[in-house]
């Protein structure tokens, strides 16, 4: 056999072995994504505690706003922020504990000893999570549109889907970026979770325009992204946002790109370091008692 043909064939030999882990990966993809999308909507309780609660505090904002003859744009502002919501409550609970649940089921043991990547896992987690949370945002956004009568006016429609887009890839890889802390912190990751929930929604103007915080506040808080996402999408949704928005919707868009790939890298590099750490200590597997 010349060279020439050993060459193509250790050559077909990559290209064979490179399909087939592409495809295992992609496999494992759309199953861990498909547990989310159809498992999760099967449980009934879920569905309305995650569209009905989150519904009645936006109510509450809402008639304070009319109680005090607020402009009506302040009621999209409390409807759009009701929405966004189930999102910042899918990457906290869907993503940043998933592997500390996992590892409480005994899941992680099966993660581990399968061959594939552990980000292929996590990417199915995050497509079953957008598609799971985002049946709660519409709920939550058609409801409380046709309700309170709120009306939209995006001038620039594809500007805001990329603010939406760049929004959800900044949150879930900070998401991904939890995983591994909480993993390895265990219980005092949910507790510390829990604690700075309310804190997060006021930080972040959930129900308010965050410019009201003043000019350094603001500037703190856009490191968590839906701060920054929801404002460009609300002075893209209404003609007075651009008076009541903290930076322009297209330096917003930028920054929320790059916290997204900050948060995807250092999300590789935890994750990575988490496996590392677990393998030295013996507590990969170790459940928390």
């Amino acid at each position: 056999m010349t060279e020439t043909e050993q060459f193509s064939r250790r050559q077909g030999r990559t290209r064979t072995n490179l399909r087939a882990i592409l495809n295992r990966n992609l496999r494992t993809v759309i199953a861990r994504s498909y547990v989310r999308i159809v498992g999760a909507n099967r449980e009934t309780s879920w569905i309305l505690g995650e569209t009905i609660l989150p519904l009645l505090t936006v109510s509450s904002f809402v008639f304070v706003y009319k109680m005090y003859k607020a402009p009506p744009e302040f009621i999209g502002y409390v409807v759009l922020g009701g929405a966004m919501s189930a999102y910042w409550f899918g990457m906290l609970w869907s993503m940043a504990m998933q592997f500390y649940w996992e590892k409480e089921m005994g899941n992680l043991e099966l993660y581990t000893m399968a061959p594939m990547s552990m980000m292929s896992i996590l990417a199915g987690m995050v497509i079953g999570g957008v598609v799971m949370t985002s049946t709660r945002a519409i709920a939550i956004l058609v409801a409380g549109t046709f309700i309170f009568g709120v009306q939209y006016d995006f001038q620039q429609p594809f500007l805001a889907a990329g603010a939406f887009v760049a929004t959800l890839i900044a949150l879930y890889g900070m998401g991904l970026m939890f995983s591994s802390i909480f993993f390895l912190t265990g219980r005092r990751g949910w507790h510390l979770m829990n604690l700075l929930q309310e804190p997060v929604f006021f930080a972040s103007g959930f129900f308010f325009p965050v410019k009201a915080l003043g000019s350094i506040a603001p500037f703190i808080t856009s490191l968590i992204p839906i701060t920054l996402g929801l404002d460009a999408i609300r002075q893209l949704a209404f003609p007075v946002g651009n008076n009541m928005g903290f930076l322009s919707p297209k330096t917003e868009l930028t920054i929320l790109i790059i916290l997204a790939g900050v948060f995807l890298i250092a999300a590789s590099a935890l994750l990575s370091r988490m496996e590392r750490s677990g393998k030295k200590s013996g507590k990969l597997l170790q459940r928390w008692q």
